[in-house]
């Protein structure tokens, strides 16, 4: 179906321009939305005429649009979620879920302006992508996490993907004593040697 735009579209088109798209997407979409017209003389015609009063609108639209973008530049949301040992959400954080967040902290957005390939399925710091305008973009971070506390950790770079990390187990640590078991011949003497199996028989008579 061939269409108008009355707005700028991300790989689209401009407002004005006359565009091919499916016609679904024209259906359920752009006309009901209203972002475009079926491109017919009657629209053009139409569109000529409302062309200044259209273009002032999307001004209005994209200077809201770019307040909404300053306030919310940088923010950090956190989102408690249960999840597995390995950080595995027993759910998922959705674009419903990031509209309901957003909207109880006082930004409402729309579902066509959270551009969310895949829900979030894992605790960490996930970014997402909004759509404010068509030529108005900004990032937020939601800190996925399974509480309060650890959502403060991870912002402050902790990995709580791990059962190691929530019980706060030192794996770096861990690793270096092994290493040192390993390859230090004395190592174990030397911790036989304060009393335990290890004492010689000489002591044990002492």
């Amino acid at each position: 179906m061939d269409v108008i735009l009355l707005e700028r579209i991300a790989k689209l088109g401009q407002m004005g321009e006359t565009v091919k798209v499916r016609d679904g997407y024209a259906r359920n979409f752009l006309l009901p939305q209203g972002k475009a017209l079926r491109a017919n003389a009657a629209n053009k015609t139409r569109f000529e005429a409302e062309r200044v009063v259209l273009e002032a609108r999307n001004l209005e639209r994209k200077s809201e649009a770019e307040q909404i973008a300053e306030k919310l530049n940088g923010k950090t949301f956190v989102v408690v979620r249960s999840a597995g040992e390995t950080g595995q959400l027993y759910g998922s954080v959705a674009a419903r879920d990031v509209i309901q967040v957003l909207a109880d902290n006082g930004f409402t957005i729309g579902r066509s302006q959270v551009d969310m390939n895949n829900p979030v399925k894992t605790i960490g710091l996930h970014t997402v992508p909004l759509a404010l305008h068509a030529e108005v973009n900004v990032s937020v971070t939601f800190n996925v996490a399974r509480s309060a506390d650890e959502a403060e950790r991870q912002l402050k770079g902790e990995d709580l993907s791990s059962a190691d990390a929530i019980y706060g187990i030192d794996e770096e640590a861990a690793e270096e004593a092994a290493e040192a078991a390993a390859n230090d011949p004395d190592y174990n003497d030397e911790e036989e040697g304060e009393g335990g199996e290890g004492s010689s028989e000489d002591d044990y008579n002492a």
